[in-house]
Order: structure tokens, then sequence, then C-alpha cells
């Protein structure tokens, strides 16, 4: 039999599973992978699934990893949120400054994608053989949930591949065999979102309905399905596809023309999962990333409890935690979260006071990052210059005079860190809130359900007041959706793609990114300058999209390249 492949070219998309004889061994973990035959995966006498289970298990180990993915750095480091504290051209610096190729991108997900599309398929065309005869907690058989697992992780790799590359070549069912031709054409931009639209409502009703009540953390639910639906659509709607394609007339880099109608199938995308009733927002902001049964998240990469996380983001000074503050985030998303009074800190009416610039700020400042004065574990965050978390010496530290604060959890006045849940949240239902809005107000302006919407973020948020002044125009709700989606969503992965997807990244990342340099008199008194820390580059209009990698187009004729690249 055939060997699996454990890695993936897409020209060489051949058959499932090669395979060697496995012995007596009936246990999955004690076989790797590559190890099982298909008569051991789709076992006809295995009526719990447990081998099939084991294969569709593997899938979700290959999603994203989130935080710190990018050779230890997050993706948001080459937005205008922050920069990596790493000197030197890091990884993420050559995406930050446009110094990557079609052979050095650092962010290509592609094998792992279409691993992922390869395995599922072979999940879908070979899973009838089991006889699972297990139920849902509801009483429904499990075997379409299964199937509607595989089908979603299918669908979510194909828009991992969408948002970076635009229309890429869809697979559907079909395995190729070695004797095929894999020379595959791309589809199109329109074709691939209509297929991932597709392939979530061919999955929604057979999932899980509740990850809670089912107890199916991390497991796709109904709700995932959903979430993604509503989340291609809004960004099928964006201008850099919707109007604002990079090439005009290339079908595979956009919509060839503006259709407003593409935010309506968005809005009401967005609004069917509000309406579903299954998910809301937590009381308190941090909760969301550090319980592990949160009903805002919708869908998420389940890692057992570490400390990972503050130990590769964490302010340097704390003999106990030994971290690295990898992340230095700016002064622009600092300057972004607005008084606790919902006015932004540039309204002459909102109180803001640049001798005490952290005072009286939204609450989710002091949850997103650490700055100087902030508390952490037993004292106050010192980044002014020589301070405990700014010593200027050789260590690695922060170079904006900001620490990433969040999803960290409750050390603020302990000794030491303890091992802490740090699921990363794919989906949540904040972010539902703010699609909605956002597409809403594109296709109608800002309509009572858009107010609702912002008013329900800046409500939890802890706004005083967090209505916001009637009569907006919908520029003026466009610029407030941007910007709550930009101080909610930090660090989530969102802005990195919001500012391509908008159409603003050749502003926004060709302009100076700047920190806080704080020096403190002997008589204690604190001055604060805005400094430069770094300049990024976007080549526009090829870096809106991902060069496909270079092999695949040297080895298809029918793969065609990204412009400019």
């Amino acid at each position: 039999m055939s060997r699996l492949n454990k890695s993936f070219s897409l020209t060489m998309l051949v058959v499932l599973t090669a395979l060697v004889n496995t012995g007596c061994k009936k246990t999955w973990e004690d076989v790797p992978l590559e190890q099982f035959t298909e008569e051991y995966v789709w076992d006809v006498n295995d009526s719990l699934g447990t081998k099939a289970r084991g294969f569709l298990a593997d899938m979700y180990r290959n999603l994203p990893g989130g935080y710190n993915r990018v050779s230890t750095d997050l993706l948001d480091a080459a937005s205008d949120d922050a920069i990596s504290s790493a000197t030197g051209n890091t990884m993420i610096q050559k995406i930050a400054t446009s110094s990557f190729t079609s052979l050095t991108n650092p962010e290509d997900i592609w094998d792992n994608a279409y691993n992922t599309i390869r395995k599922a398929t072979v999940f879908l065309n070979n899973f009838d053989k089991v006889p699972l005869n297990t139920l849902l907690a509801d009483g429904r058989p499990a075997k379409p949930a299964w199937r509607g697992e595989a089908r979603f992780l299918r669908a979510f790799a194909y828009f991992e591949l969408l948002k970076r590359y635009g229309g890429v070549p869809i697979m559907g069912d079909w395995v190729r065999q070695v004797n095929d031709d894999v020379s595959v054409a791309r589809s199109s931009f329109e074709a691939t979102v209509s297929y991932i639209v597709s392939e979530c409502n061919m999955a929604a009703d057979s999932l899980y309905i509740d990850p809670i009540e089912d107890s199916k953390l991390g497991y796709v639910t109904k709700g995932a399905a959903m979430a993604l639906k509503a989340r291609t659509l809004l960004y099928a709607a964006s201008p850099l596809f919707n109007g604002g394609n990079i090439e005009a007339g290339n079908t595979l880099t956009g919509y060839t023309d503006y259709n407003a109608e593409r935010w309506k199938l968005a809005a009401d995308a967005a609004r069917e999962l509000i309406d579903y009733g299954r998910f809301a927002l937590e009381d308190q902001f941090k909760n969301i990333f550090i319980i592990p049964n949160s009903r805002e998240v919708i869908f998420s990469k389940v890692q057992g409890p570490n400390q990972d996380l503050e130990k590769n983001n964490g302010p340097v000074g704390y003999a106990a935690a030994v971290s690295v503050g990898r992340t230095s985030p700016t002064q622009e998303l600092v300057d972004a979260f607005p008084m606790s009074n919902g006015l932004p800190i540039n309204d002459p009416a909102s109180g803001y006071d640049a001798a005490f610039p952290y005072a009286n700020r939204d609450p989710r400042l002091t949850f997103t990052i650490f700055y100087n004065g902030s508390q952490w574990m037993n004292r106050p965050v010192q980044t002014f210059e020589g301070g405990l978390d700014k010593p200027n010496t050789n260590v690695q530290q922060t170079r904006s005079g900001y620490y990433m604060r969040k999803f960290m959890g409750n050390f603020e006045n302990e000794n030491n860190l303890a091992n802490t849940s740090h699921n990363f949240a794919f989906f949540r239902y904040g972010e539902v809130l703010l699609n909605y809005a956002e597409a809403l107000n594109e296709y109608t302006g800002p309509v009572q359900e858009v107010y609702d919407a912002l008013a329900a973020i800046r409500r939890r948020a802890g706004l005083n007041p967090y209505t916001l002044a009637a009569g907006l125009t919908k520029e003026q709700m466009r610029a407030i959706i941007r910007n709550e989606r930009r101080v909610e969503l930090a660090f989530e992965e969102h802005r990195f793609f919001d500012i391509r997807r908008w159409k603003i990244a050749e502003q926004v990342m060709n302009t100076p990114l700047h920190g806080m340099r704080i020096d403190v008199s002997s008589a204690g008194t604190k001055t604060y300058q805005r400094i430069q820390i770094q300049h990024p580059q976007f080549k526009a209009p090829a870096m809106y999209l991902y060069p496909i990698r270079y092999d695949e187009v040297a080895k298809n004729p029918n793969m065609q390249q990204n412009p400019g690249w």
C-alpha cells in the first residue's frame, strides 16, 4: 500500500495514506500516524470509531498555533499594533518591512492548510465504512457530527488560504491518485468564497449544538460553522476584494465589480449567529481568555494549562517569572484606547492629561497592555529608563515602553506564576458583534442595530457612558467600528488582516511607529516623550496578498502567481 505523506505539496497531492503493516497494535497512540493501514483506520468492526476519531483529532492538531507562532513572535508584531522586542532582521521583521519573497515568506501556511484539506477529504471519503453507533448528548447520531467536523476543518483551511492568497485550487472531494494530473489551476476568488460558505452550510446542522453543554470544548460546533461563514462573507465584502481588486479584471484576487449586497450577506450571516442565542459576552473582558468554559468563545485551540504566554511576553524584571518580553505594543495602539468616558484621547472634552497618560482610560487598556505603573506580581511595572523592566542592559526588553498584558493570568498580586489556561480563540462572540456592526453599517448606514451592537461591546468594556452620539454618518461610524475592532481584538490576529481587507495598509504601514520614553528626575517627576521605534514598509499592491510559494508555481504550469510577485 501507499505511505501517508507527512508533508504536502499541491503538485504531489496523491493517494490517501501509505501505509505499512502495523502488526497487532490496536491503540492509536502506540502507532505513528504514517504507519496505519486503511483497514486499521476505517475499521468495519469499530462501532466506537476509536481509530477514525484519532485520525480526525490529528486535524485539530494542525490548526494554526496562535500567540507567539511566527518564529516566537505574534503576527500582530507585523502590524501597526506592535513590534518584536528582538533586534535584528527577525522573521516577523521581514513581514513588517516587506522584505520577504516567494521563497522566504515566514508566514506561509500553504503546506499546512493543504495537508489539513487532504486529510479531511480522506476522512470524508472513507468514514462511511466505520459502523459508528454512538449518539450525541441530544440523542442525534454522532456520525454526521464527525463528518461535519472534518468538513468545517477543511473549510477553515481554505479560509486561511483565501485571506492570504485570494482564490486557491479547490480540490473538492477528489483525492488525486499517482497517475492523475496534479497541475491544478487556482479557482477564482468568488468560487473559493462560495465553496467555503457552502461547506459551512452543509456542516452546520449536523454539528454539536453547544460546546459547554455537550462537553466539547475545542470541538467544532454549529456556532463555529456559522462564525466561519460570517467572517468569510465579511472579508469577501471588504474593499480589498469588493471593488478594490489589486488587479482589475483578475478573478483570482477579488471580485471584478463592487456589489453592496455582499455587505448584506455578511450582515445576515452574523445576525443569524447572534440570534442563535448560544453565545454571549463575558462579564469581565480578561476572563474570556483564561477561563476554559467561556460563553464568549465559539471555537478555540485548546491547550493544556501552562506559563508560556507569560514567560514569552511578560515584563522582564521579575526574577520569579523569567519572562523575555517578546512583544512591544506601539504607542499607536495605546492611543487608540479611549478614555473611560468613551471619548478618544484627542477629543478636547475627553479629560486626557498628557502628564498622566494612563489615568482614567478604557479598562481594556489595563487588561491588554503593561504600561509604566501597571500592577503585576506584587509591584508596579517599571518601564521608565533604567527601571526594573527597562534596564537598558543586554537583556531583551521592551522597545516601546510597553509589554503585552492580554491573555495572561491573574498574577497582579501573586509572587509566582502558575499554570493558566491559554486557549487561543479563533472565533468569539465579541468579534461577531463587531462583524455585524461593520457589515450592516456599510450596507445601510448607522441604523439602530449598529448602535446596539457597539453599545454591548462598550458596556462590557466598562465605558461610562457606553452609548455613542446620535446622528453619526456612515463614515464616522466606520471610523468608530474600526477603532473598536482594534482595541477589542488586539493581538488576536485581526489587525494584520483588517488593515489589508480595508485596503489601508499602504497608509498605516508606511508610517513610522512609536513608543514612549519615560524619564524620572531625582525628585520623582516623570516626563513622557514619544519616540520612533520602527519604520515599517508596505509595498503596494503586491503585499496585500501573499505570493504563491515559488516551488508551487515552478512545478505547476497552471499555477498563476499573485500580482507583483
